[in-house]
């Protein structure tokens, strides 16, 4: 009797074993419920893009490069909209990047001190500012400045780009720190050790192994830039023409799609049309996220050597 007691309290799940399998399958149907609403989304998103080549019978090719945008007259080219995204998205980044470098390594190298002090709480301030008071101040501020300067009415590129800067600063920064802070400690010793100035530590030895992480830090600092919506909106003058400038009025794919998507029928070529420029905007997403992966794949592979 007392062996049968034994093997039944063995082989009888505790409660501990059996909360840990509950945990689990909640666990498990949250992520099932994740993937399921992503993978709506993404069909919900693909569906209404491509009926506009497969329904409406518009031209992919002359969608795709065509440089005339006018829906009224149900002609379709999403050349303007697209060559604005990039160029505001890349110029930004390009302007952002040696601000956020130079902004971690203060934090990390030079003065962590004061850096968390008051560097770090000035960049985090950056964040929490919601887009419409960045797409204000840019509209009240920035846009009379470069009107000023460079002429021409201030709307455009350049003042979507101080805008965007701003926006993807704080995303770039904060990414750069933790590489910073992930290279490993005998790197820098044993650069000293072997003579090496602090400065000769920094640029050749400690940017140059966190450069797959800052790397990973300026995409995701572009994919935030080719995301946004009202801010840019507000600045950069919508109009979906090839820019010849920076200066001059252009628009990106977000600034046309919040324009437009309320004042459009579900269902009509010009309502079709806005979700097919939704669908590159979620290409251009799976494209910074495949980047991303791969910058950071080839980081642990950097490490493991």
């Amino acid at each position: 009797m007392e062996n049968k007691e034994l093997v039944k309290q063995l082989t009888t799940p505790s409660k501990n074993s059996r909360l840990e399998k509950f945990g689990k399958m909640i666990t498990f149907l949250c992520l099932g419920l994740i993937v399921f609403i992503v993978m709506m989304i993404l069909v919900f998103i693909a569906q209404k893009g491509l009926s506009t080549f497969f329904a409406d019978k518009v031209n992919i090719f002359e969608f795709l490069f065509s440089g005339t945008w006018n829906p009224s007259i149900k002609l379709f080219g999403a050349a303007p909209m697209i060559l604005g995204s990039f160029i505001v998205t890349i110029l930004s980044a390009i302007v952002a990047t040696p601000f956020a470098i130079g902004a971690a390594v203060f934090m990390t190298e030079i003065s962590p001190k004061y850096g968390a002090k008051i560097l770090q709480p000035a960049v985090e301030l950056l964040v929490g500012i919601p887009s419409v008071v960045y797409g204000f101040i840019g509209l009240q501020v920035i846009v009379p400045f470069v009107r000023s300067i460079f002429g021409g009415t201030g709307f455009g590129i350049l003042s979507g780009v101080f805008v965007l800067f701003v926006m993807i600063l704080p995303t770039v920064t904060f990414m750069t720190v933790d590489s910073l802070k992930a290279v490993p400690r005998h790197y820098k010793e044993a650069s000293l050790a072997m003579g090496a100035t602090r400065w000769q530590t920094i640029w050749r030895v400690i940017l140059n192994a966190a450069r797959p992480g800052i790397f990973t830090a300026i995409v995701f600092g572009m994919a935030r830039a080719f995301g946004e919506a009202l801010a840019i909106q507000m600045v950069v003058g919508n109009s979906a023409v090839i820019p010849t400038s920076l200066t001059t009025p252009a628009a990106t794919l977000t600034s046309i799609l919040t324009m437009g998507i309320g004042n459009t029928v579900m269902g009509t070529v010009q309502n079709n049309v806005l979700w097919s420029l939704a669908l590159v905007l979620l290409v251009m997403s799976l494209a910074f996220n495949t980047v991303i992966k791969w910058i950071t794949k080839e980081k642990k592979k950097n490490y493991e050597r």
